[in-house]
């Protein structure tokens, strides 16, 4: 499993938030602790300075929600009021396609989620390419795609992280875009990530949204962090004529819907200070504890705040 065609020095540490742009921020957050298990960390309404720091000043004054685990407390689903988009779909847009969250027994969860308002779009599968790991997916109110991931065989020896509870903490970001290699290579060069091969695979819930053929297989890769257990997930989506994935409609000056922004903590900061939508600002709260953040357009237009860490 620990296939890695490079081992480099990492210079992303961890993820910090996955946040999710909800039309119904309460309804969202109440499921997540109803069904997921997460409990509400922090809640109140963006600054006006962190909306700006995002490129998305409609967003200030906003509701939000932080979330997380029981055992994962410094790993935050964070929840965001923005408006509903007519005609977003999930899994047929560039950006953020996808949270998934490590879990010790995944047919439970399944057996859980089928009671939910979740909508199931696949059940327990062996992935193709290590069938020791069997994940699922579901769909959730916002329009976010989540994932749902069980190591059944070595946890020891796994690239996965080790479960703390049932329903644990986000260890994959799913990004997905139409220039494979702008992607990967844009965030493997400029923080020497750990990559993995390349795989062409069959990934069923992308050919059902896209009403792709069962055969047309997606040219994919994982990327690892500087911590065990983070990693990106790049996926390339087919595009152009006949096919239906485009960019992600967003509402003007406001978070993009479903999977709407990764923060993630560097020990580069000064090497995405440049691309900054906005001058780094210091931000109060859970995540940020008084530290530099700012907040970058990524290769497939997908938004990335970047927290900074300094070296131990």
């Amino acid at each position: 499993m620990s296939d890695w065609t490079s081992h480099g020095d990492p210079l992303l540490t961890r993820f910090r938030f996955a946040t999710v742009g909800s039309a119904n921020v309460a309804a969202t957050a109440q499921l997540y602790r109803d069904v997921l298990d997460y409990r509400t960390r922090e809640a109140g309404n963006v600054s006006t300075e962190l909306a700006e720091s995002w490129g998305t000043p409609a967003a200030a004054g906003r509701p939000y929600c932080l979330l997380s685990t029981e055992g994962a407390e410094r790993d935050y689903i964070r929840i965001v009021e923005t408006p509903a988009v007519p005609g977003y779909r999930a899994l047929t847009t560039f950006g953020w396609a996808a949270i998934e969250i490590i879990v010790d027994d995944v047919h439970a969860v399944h057996d859980r989620l089928k009671a939910s308002e979740f909508r199931i779009l696949a059940a327990p599968k062996p992935l193709q390419f290590m069938p020791s790991i069997v994940a699922m997916q579901v769909e959730g109110p916002s329009g976010e795609c989540l994932y749902f991931t069980m190591e059944s065989g070595d946890r020891a020896a796994s690239i996965l992280p080790q479960p703390r509870s049932l329903i644990d903490r986000p260890f994959i970001l799913v990004l997905a875009g139409r220039d494979f290699d702008a992607m990967r290579n844009w965030y493997c060069d400029l923080f020497d990530l750990k990559r993995r091969p390349l795989r062409n695979s069959l990934i069923s819930l992308v050919q059902t949204a896209q009403g792709l053929p069962a055969d047309h297989a997606i040219r994919m890769t994982t990327a690892g962090l500087r911590e065990h257990g983070y990693l990106f997930e790049f996926d390339e989506y087919p595009s152009g004529p006949g096919f239906i994935a485009t960019d992600r409609p967003q509402a003007p000056g406001s978070l993009p819907p479903g999977c709407a922004m990764a923060s993630i903590e560097t020990l580069a900061f000064d090497r995405v200070v440049p691309l900054a939508i906005a001058p780094p600002r210091v931000h109060s709260g859970l995540g940020y504890d008084g530290r530099r953040s700012c907040t970058v357009r990524g290769p497939a237009g997908e938004l990335v705040e970047f927290i900074e860490e300094k070296a131990s």
